[in-house]
């Protein structure tokens, strides 16, 4: 098949031409994570977009992210929250948090960011047993643990709540069962097409970051 990248990329820049300009705390984000010199692992600003839609959505208040990076996604889910809203990002790397607290000051995010450093699926059960809720889950940490995470997902958002899971397909090695992190990416799947708790759709895309994808589930009501 006839490589496409290059049309792939063109669109994108395209929608975003068309799009209204990005906040400043994402921009800041941004310049900030090349400064820092990060991997360039971040949400395109597409999905950044369409996050902040289902921040919208959701009229949410209260958003988990697991992956904090330098703070780019989170920037595009806190600039969306409902008036006195937080997200509550969870780092590994304490060097990241850090400078990550520094970005959400920089761009005028501060008090609507907590930042928590350490292992994902560690502070994610201590949010559960302080009986936290939440609005919208954004995973998008290491993706072995993925399936983890989307249990634990299912003990901290709320019914009618939403959960996103970033980099389900990884180029197409979501059909290699050598590859840890597509195993963990396709048993998230498996367990969120089987669990009967959630209405869920698998979004596979192309675009300036090549071949990838994402899984959108809705928590359903409480019978």
């Amino acid at each position: 098949m006839t490589d496409q990248s290059h049309l792939w990329t063109r669109i994108d820049a395209l929608c975003e031409s068309l799009m209204p300009a990005v906040p400043l705390a994402v921009r800041v984000a941004e310049r900030r994570s090349r400064e820092l010199d990060l991997p360039a692992i971040s949400v395109t600003p597409m999905l950044g977009r369409l996050l902040s839609v289902l921040v919208r959505l959701t009229n949410a208040s209260r958003v988990l992210e697991v992956g904090t990076l330098g703070g780019y996604s989170t920037a595009w889910l806190a600039t969306a929250l409902a008036p006195g809203g937080k997200v509550v990002t969870i780092e590994v790397d304490e060097r990241r948090a850090r400078e990550a607290i520094e970005t959400f000051k920089a761009g005028g995010l501060a008090d609507r960011v907590e930042v928590l450093t350490g292992e994902g699926l560690e502070r994610m059960g201590e949010l559960i047993e302080r009986h936290t809720s939440f609005d919208l889950a954004f995973l998008d940490a290491d993706k072995e643990n993925n399936p983890a995470y989307f249990d634990l997902a299912l003990r901290l958002v709320r019914p009618g709540g939403v959960i996103v899971i970033d980099n389900i397909v990884r180029k197409g090695k979501i059909l290699d069962p050598a590859d840890p992190d597509a195993r963990g990416c396709l048993e998230a799947l498996r367990r969120a097409g089987a669990s009967g708790r959630v209405t869920v759709a698998p979004v596979q895309t192309v675009g300036a970051k090549g071949h990838d994808g994402y899984l959108i589930a809705i928590v359903n009501p409480e019978s």
